[in-house]
């Protein structure tokens, strides 16, 4: 299987990289079109601000090229920041709007749950409750918990589209989302032990089956 990472300047390639070869995926790492269109599913990572990203995808036009992505009901993996950018708005640094696949927005933690202080970033390992199953999702997990490293978190999100939460301070964060063929990952898979292996294995196992 061949898989596509789409390098837009704004993420941590190597470790999915290898992660995906780990799992017997030949990989492709690049921003051209026609080398994207080859790959059997898409894989779009992301480090560091949002609307930094979606200038980004928007001088390569990968923005668009994602637009078309989702018209043809290809499958595609967001990670991390990968996956904010599916939602509709950030208000991180400045008001921007994402690709809109998902609706809900992309808040800060307040880092204040009633009258309690908590962390921000969330940051570390935190149990994955699963909500909705999705086709490629099925069978009981072999662990619980999986890596987070971040600031900002979707809300308002559609109830139906959300797959799995991590339950922080109270506040519910969307940890896998889905609909179609789009699938978001707020934390990182690559770095999330056996948990974080068996989730991107079956994700690709669900690709295979399309």
């Amino acid at each position: 299987m061949k898989i596509g990472v789409i390098d837009y300047g704004m993420g941590n390639l190597f470790s999915v990289e290898q992660a995906l070869k780990r799992l017997g995926c030949e990989v492709i790492v690049t921003a051209q079109e026609q080398e994207l269109d080859e790959a059997d599913a898409l894989l779009l990572p992301g480090v560091g601000a949002f609307p930094d990203a979606m200038k980004r995808l928007a001088e390569t036009k990968l923005d668009c090229y994602l637009q078309k992505v989702q018209a043809e009901n290809r499958p595609l993996l967001g990670i991390c920041l990968g996956m904010q950018l599916l939602f509709e708005e950030s208000v991180e640094v400045t008001p921007t709007k994402g690709l809109g696949f998902f609706k809900g927005s992309i808040q800060r933690f307040s880092g204040i749950q009633g009258e309690q202080f908590y962390r921000v970033p969330h940051m570390g390992w935190n149990e994955l409750i699963v909500m909705n199953r999705p086709a490629w999702l099925k069978g009981e997990t072999p662990a619980e918990h999986v890596y987070f490293v971040h600031s900002f978190y979707a809300t308002n999100i559609e109830p139906t589209e959300l797959v799995a939460y991590a339950d922080y301070h109270g506040i519910e964060v969307p940890g896998i989302v889905a609909k179609g063929s789009i699938t978001g990952m707020q934390f990182h898979p690559e770095k999330s032990g056996e948990l974080g292996v068996y989730l991107l294995e079956q994700w690709l196992k669900g690709v295979a089956a399309c």
